[in-house]
């Protein structure tokens, strides 16, 4: 959880910086006048500037003075689960740069901030303040204007943004969540010194010739100044606008233009450049390199080739990093530095800025602070006060419709457990809710994964939740309660990634819920008895009776049956051989069965990190409340073999791995004791056992 050395940081920034001046030394030599002083070049066709110079982006910025320690504020619009993952990429690289405190105010529909929310909640970054606009109360504001372009509704509310962002905010930098920064969001805000008094407006000439209309026969875009302007960047003077009377200027002019037009093309740019045309003397032209557009028929490569500095990199066409660019390798190499960086290493204080961290964050490092670090189980300690950073259904989700006895099957996994995944699909056709383990570059790898996967890519009731790697030992028992907590469904199925349901299971769970009359309020934990297999290739039994030729034949066994009998012998399967109803079970020292129970059971103790206890402890909790357990005489679900963890490998040959579980043990028998007085003695029997596996 806490910043990484700073000897790393600065490696990753120096290599970062070489990155961009040798993209720049290679982008400027290339260029046939090398060598030649800074300034545009004039491009073929342009149209003459206005008296005023409002259509040229000089592509060498001026110098400000930059604010110190000066609170900058940044409005994004973000909805859905995709354009949430962009932003991420955004706030990587403002943050990798940034030496000023930030404000984001993210105007969203109700998926991008239960994200975003989460992530940043999680992220846990100093000097980063975030406000949240429901973007659904936006619409009916915009929703009168036909728009033909991709963002729909969305793409158009930057347009109210002076009426949706508070009345005391005078000025703020918008951005479109496709952009990238490539140097310290300050110097962008500082631009605003260069505003006239009647200036309210700062963007960048758009590179391309869409405007000029002559792009295909009978194109018709909206009326602008000569090549008009792009709005992935803004800088906004918000309280000059209201005085300007913005929100009328605008309507006013779409309303004129849409007696003509039929929709807007580019959504909010149309109706910006209408404006503009307009009043001229609204806008401050900002310098090219502020906005570096990758569009299809860009004419950026005038601008960046004559200036290695670049500021803001922008991949404004619909094919976003697969746009054609004789250039776009260079700048796609750039975007995916900052796309698979470890955000982890962004939670740094702002040096010389006051930089409270977060409330929670400021908690953390007391208790950290007070743990010794001469205990030789400081690590486990340390991984159980981790908060890792989330990023809840990283891919697109479809919330499964409400049925009263639904069940969601819960598990979480790590890399090497991805080939689980498309297996699994086919298994539980139902609702998942999966948490896993990676870096920022894992999850990327695990995106196209999921891309290039038929079966996966055609389950849109998956919900994927991303915790990040931080710290040493895998944190079993926080991903678990990650993926417990995003459930919609009444019931989970509380799993294991390396365990294949019955084919069947889904539906025959859903009706044993509805036969045993579950939803009158009996709290039962309904037992799915596990068995495992030792060969990687077997035929997966279709029923019980052929289950139970399998296990007859030696093919399966009960699970941990030669490791670790205990943790399944009360499920007492020579009963489930014979049963032909559900039978009730008494707990035991270290069961550990696989349990439906409803979403809002007891969630898993954190302190179990790594390999040991984990389910045994949340078995125990479930006895605890008096959950009844029951088990299922039809069900059943099959491990399949693989190879040993790293913390397994550690918990069989460290002595001091296995003390420090015992002491886990312990703290968590004493808190068992102290929850539930004289009915948790039953439980000291539990440690008096053998070390349990799980």
């Amino acid at each position: 959880m806490m910043p990484r050395g700073r000897p790393r940081a600065l490696g990753a920034a120096a290599l970062l910086s070489l990155l961009l001046l040798l993209i720049g030394f290679f982008l400027f030599r290339g260029h046939p006048e090398y060598g030649r002083p800074h300034g545009v070049a004039a491009l073929e066709g342009d149209p003459p500037a206005d008296h005023r110079g409002h259509n040229s982006s000089d592509c060498v910025p001026p110098r400000p003075l930059l604010p110190k320690c000066e609170l900058l504020h940044v409005a994004i619009v973000c909805a859905g689960h995709n354009s949430s993952r962009e932003v991420v990429t955004l706030v990587k690289s403002m943050l990798f740069y940034r030496k000023n405190p930030l404000h984001l105010h993210l105007v969203t529909d109700a998926v991008a901030r239960n994200i975003l929310e989460t992530l940043f909640h999680t992220w846990m970054v100093p000097a980063i303040g975030v406000s949240f606009y429901d973007a659904d109360e936006l619409k009916t504001q915009i929703s009168w204007i036909p728009n033909k372009h991709y963002s729909g509704l969305y793409g158009l509310m930057k347009l109210v943004l002076p009426g949706a962002l508070p009345l005391d905010l005078a000025r703020v930098i918008v951005l479109d969540t496709d952009v990238t920064f490539t140097s310290d969001i300050a110097e962008l805000w500082a631009l605003f010194a260069n505003f006239s008094d009647k200036q309210v407006i700062g963007l960048v000439e758009n590179q391309s010739n869409w405007y000029l209309g002559n792009l295909w026969r009978n194109h018709r875009p909206w009326p602008a100044l000569g090549r008009g302007f792009n709005t992935g960047v803004i800088l906004l003077w918000l309280d000059r606008l209201r005085q300007a009377g913005w929100e009328q200027m605008w309507k006013l002019t779409a309303m004129r233009e849409l007696l003509t037009l039929p929709a807007t093309s580019l959504a909010d740019q149309d109706i910006f450049n209408a404006v503009i045309k307009e009043h001229p003397g609204l806008v401050q032209t900002l310098p090219c390199v502020w906005n570096v557009q990758l569009s299809d028929h860009t004419l950026a490569e005038r601008c960046y080739l004559e200036v290695s500095d670049l500021k803001v990199i922008h991949w404004n066409s619909p094919k976003k990093l697969r746009v054609k660019n004789k250039h776009a390798g260079s700048f796609r190499n750039l975007y995916l530095t900052f796309l698979e960086y470890d955000g982890n290493l962004l939670r740094r204080e702002l040096f010389g800025c006051p930089s409270p961290p977060p409330p929670e964050a400021e908690q953390l490092q007391q208790a950290l602070a007070q743990l010794d670090e001469q205990d030789p189980c400081s690590g486990f300690r340390q991984q159980q006060l981790s908060v890792h950073r989330v990023h809840i259904t990283f891919l697109p989700h479809e919330p499964p419709p409400p049925r009263p006895n639904d069940v969601t099957l819960v598990a979480q996994l790590s890399m090497d457990r991805l080939q689980m995944l498309e297996t699994l699909c086919r298994h539980w056709p139902g609702p998942m809710s999966l948490a896993l383990y990676l870096t920022d570059a894992e999850a990327q790898q695990f995106l196209h994964f999921v891309e290039a996967s038929v079966v996966l890519s055609a389950r849109q009731d998956v919900a994927y939740h991303m915790v990040y790697r931080e710290g040493p030992l895998y944190p079993i028992n926080q991903l678990r309660n990650v993926a417990l907590a995003q459930v919609l469904t009444p019931y989970v199925f509380l799993s294991d990634i390396d365990f294949l349901p019955a084919h069947s299971l889904y539906d025959y769970l859903r009706a044993s819920i509805e036969q045993l009359e579950l939803r009158s309020g009996r709290k039962v934990a309904l037992v799915v008895p596990a068995f495992e297999t030792l060969h990687y290739r077997f035929s997966f039994p279709s029923s019980k009776v052929d289950l139970l030729a399998l296990l007859d034949a030696g093919a399966l066994y009960t699970f941990r049956y030669h490791e670790w009998p205990q943790g399944h012998a009360p499920t007492d399967y020579a009963r489930w051989r014979e049963a032909q109803a559900p039978y009730r079970v008494q707990w035991a020292a270290d069961y550990e069965p696989y349990v439906v129970v409803p979403r809002d059971c007891p969630r898993y103790d954190p302190r179990f990190v790594g390999f040991g206890w984990n389910k045994v402890a949340h078995v125990m909790e479930l006895d605890a409340q008096e959950y009844e357990l029951l088990v299922l005489p039809e069900a059943f679900t099959i491990h399949l073999p693989h190879t040993p963890s790293l913390d397994i490998s550690r918990f069989r040959f460290s002595p001091t791995y296995r003390d420090c579980l015992q002491a886990l043990k312990d703290e968590f028998h004493q808190d068992l004791s102290r929850h539930y007085g004289a009915a948790a003695l039953k439980y000291l029997t539990a440690l008096q056992q053998p070390q349990s596996p799980t």
